[in-house]
């Protein structure tokens, strides 16, 4: 689009779009993360939208009186008004825009919802799935998601990585310092990783580090550090989900370190690579290739309220910008749209595809590429005392059997089953009394009897 642009605000963009082909023509056309609110005042509406997963933040308030308010935290929609107050403050869903006709007096009425693209299902790609050649679907991989990498290095500021080590974040940054160098930045990238004292995480972040020769940050927080971070990250997530709270702690104690001790703001980072790529442990037990395929899809369709919810809050609490290249809309709509048997674990690894696609071509240790997969909670854990462990401690201090008992039933939406959800929740409601539903369930592993989300209960992990 050959547009003229008044201002150097990438927004305008929107505006230009809306102008030639309307609403939902402006949505389908944006290649990138956004939430919005556009104002047309010549026709007396009002457009929302947000994009395909859910990357930027937007909570939506409307009721029958015509009140609409929007903020991209739910917190600054409480207590708005008398009036507004009673009514529910939602997530707005992503990947759909939404239009409100406003009267004389400014009050909206609803008019429209419309999906701009489903997941997995992008008309680009739909004769995808035709193609059987393993070789030409790793080449596409590996293009695309460079173009994804490079795509997301457009930046006023100084642009760095979190690394675990683990493939994802791996991945990430090694395409990262690859065009780093080829467009001769003027400095170092730098990578970031957490955990307590040697934990698998930071062992494996330092060799990739070595590896790409990147200005590498280690951050290793204590027992006590991460106890006394609990309340905060709640506060910021607007969450009471187990499996994000224990993930938020690490990445929310590095944003702070990222924001205090350097000059980075841009952060790329490796979500939404298990929801694409079929990368959970417990795709293991999936019963065919069709039903992993479609908890892939739902997963993605629900990653705004768990990972990508995680990382938006975690970093942004902290001020910093974060990226993320495995949920580009390109990329994940052609690997999506493969072949169910093609995506599946293959000779007991996860995310095979993913790893092939990349090996042969010393973009990263090989040891490193095809490491096993851990939950961001479980890798940042110290050797010879779990993240895990120390939390169900501190919370068995806190929270008596009676009390779960008693106060379970107190919760009708989402009753908490352990201590350590009960503990959680309990720290929710006295920041957001009454907003339970904000979360439609806990999140757990699918295809098995676990009774934690962590991935250290399930069998394959153990062996």
């Amino acid at each position: 689009f050959d547009f003229h642009y008044a201002t150097k605000c990438d927004g305008e963009a929107i505006i230009h779009l809306y102008a030639q082909g309307g609403i939902e023509f402006a949505a389908k056309h944006l290649d990138g993360v956004f939430s919005f609110c556009l104002l047309d005042t010549a026709n007396r509406k009002v457009f929302l939208g947000r994009d395909t997963y859910g990357v930027r933040p937007m909570f939506r308030l409307y009721n029958d009186n015509g009140f609409l308010a929007v903020c991209s935290e739910a917190k600054g929609l409480i207590g708005l008004s008398q009036e507004a107050y009673s009514e529910h403050v939602e997530p707005f869903l992503p990947g759909h825009v939404e239009t409100y006709k406003l009267d004389m007096l400014g009050k909206a009425s609803f008019e429209e919802r419309i999906r701009f693209h489903k997941i997995g299902k992008a008309p680009a790609y739909n004769t995808v799935a035709e193609i059987q050649d393993k070789n030409e679907v790793e080449e596409n991989i590996r293009i695309l998601f460079e173009a994804a990498v490079e795509k997301r290095l457009m930046a006023e500021r100084r642009i760095g990585c979190l690394l675990s080590g683990g493939l994802d974040s791996s991945l990430v940054a090694s395409i990262l310092a690859k065009k780093a160098k080829e467009m001769k930045l003027s400095y170092r990238i730098q990578t970031f990783s957490i955990g307590m004292e040697n934990s698998t995480d930071l062992l494996a972040a330092r060799k990739v580090a070595n590896f790409l020769e990147t200005e590498h940050h280690e951050v290793v927080f204590t027992p006590e550090e991460g106890i006394a971070a609990l309340e905060d990250v709640i506060y910021h997530l607007e969450s009471y989900d187990v499996t994000t709270i224990r993930a938020s702690v690490g990445m929310f104690l590095l944003s702070k370190y990222i924001k205090e001790k350097t000059d980075t703001t841009v952060i790329l980072s490796g979500e939404g690579s298990d929801e694409i790529a079929q990368g959970y442990i417990y795709f293991h037990n999936a019963p065919s290739g069709a039903d992993a395929d479609i908890e892939s899809k739902r997963l993605c369709e629900d990653l705004y309220m768990f990972d990508v919810l995680r990382s938006d809050r975690s970093t942004s609490a902290w001020g910093l910008e974060i990226r993320v290249p495995f949920l580009d809309h390109k990329f994940s709509s052609y690997y999506l749209s493969l072949s169910d048997s093609i995506k599946q674990p293959q000779k007991g690894i996860e995310k095979y595809l993913l790893r092939s696609a990349f090996d042969g071509i010393d973009l990263l240790p090989k040891d490193i590429l095809w490491r096993p997969k851990e939950d961001f909670s479980d890798g940042v854990s110290s050797k010879t005392r779990s993240w895990f462990e120390i939390l169900q401690k501190f919370i068995c201090e806190q929270v008596n059997d009676s009390d779960l008992e008693s106060l379970a039933l107190t919760y009708k939406h989402n009753t908490p089953r352990t201590k350590e959800a009960l503990y959680y929740r309990q720290i929710f409601e006295k920041f957001y009394s009454g907003q339970g539903e904000w979360i439609p369930y806990y999140w757990m592993p699918k295809w098995t009897d676990a009774t934690d989300p962590s991935a250290r209960t399930l069998k394959h992990y153990k062996q």
